[in-house]
């Protein structure tokens, strides 16, 4: 009993999850990755307030994560909403693999990097439902931002870099996104490619001295998330900011809640604002025998 106790222990240091739980970004990953053998079932929701319609969007996010080794960890995820069309609906899904490439550790500090790609397979019209007082001549129908989380088919790869010191975490990094025609629909109005970039902080809180790892953590974030449009006749950017708190209970399970707004830009979008609510449990050591 008390070998199990301390591999698992051991497994959640590696990862992150105790010692390092300010690192477990709410809107976008660290370099490092979580423990390997281990899988973890995570459920997102997005709630939109929308100018275009009367109602509000709502997107649910239900993702299954594995650690393949220490280095390298697949996400797959599933998208179903409202958002495109007034009715809820499945819209693709997508597959997201890190691979980290670069680990320097000291006692209370670390530095890594890793390497990442996204694929996304997505079904939505050109243009969502529109309110009987809106605009038709703007907005939703010249909404260019390429957005991979359930809106348009397409691939991205990047970099992360993730600095630790003791109970703060920073990271920033850099990708390429390409669009792909949606699987029945050709979205015109949407850059063909954007550059996206992010710097996240996460600061632990709580508790103040580990004293077990059945502890509960308390967690907070500002995140800076960026992307500018590299089509030139779909030009725009913005930047977005992202505060959240989240909370680690029994080292195994997170609860995130996260409001996003933009700070500026000049992007054409369908929605600057957004809420989220997520629920994520972690698995350890299944794969070994």
């Amino acid at each position: 009993m008390m070998l199990k106790k301390l591999t698992i222990i051991l497994a959640l240091a590696g990862a992150g999850v105790s010692a390092r739980a300010q690192e477990l970004y709410v809107q976008t990953e660290p370099a490092s990755n979580m423990p390997a053998n281990s899988i973890g079932l995570r459920l997102t929701n997005k709630f939109y307030p929308m100018d275009h319609a009367s109602y509000t969007g709502y997107r649910l996010q239900p993702e299954v994560m594995l650690g393949i080794s220490k280095k390298l960890m697949v996400h797959a995820s599933g998208y179903f909403s409202n958002v495109m069309e007034n009715r809820f609906k499945a819209e693709g899904a997508g597959l997201y693999a890190k691979y980290r490439f670069l680990s320097v550790d000291d006692m209370h500090s670390h530095f890594r990097m890793a390497a990442f790609a996204k694929g996304s397979i997505i079904n939505n019209p050109y243009a969502p439902p529109m309110g009987p007082d809106h605009d038709h001549t703007a907005g939703a129908f010249n909404n260019q931002d390429l957005d991979l989380d359930g809106m348009t088919s397409g691939v991205s790869a990047g970099v992360i870099a993730t600095q630790l010191v003791h109970k703060l975490a920073v990271s920033g990094s850099l990708a390429y996104d390409r669009y792909m025609n949606n699987t029945q629909h050709n979205l015109p109005y949407v850059s063909r490619s954007a550059l996206n970039y992010t710097l996240s902080a996460g600061y632990l809180l709580l508790p103040r001295k580990y004293k077990s790892y059945k502890q509960t953590n308390l967690n907070l974030y500002v995140e800076l998330l960026g992307k500018s449009n590299l089509d030139q006749y779909r030009s725009g950017y913005y930047v977005d900011v992202a505060p959240a708190v989240q909370l680690i209970i029994n080292s195994n399970s997170r609860i995130d809640l996260s409001y996003r707004t933009q700070l500026f830009g000049d992007m054409a979008r369908m929605m600057d604002q957004s809420f989220l609510v997520r629920y994520e449990y972690n698995l350890y050591n299944i794969f070994k025998k």
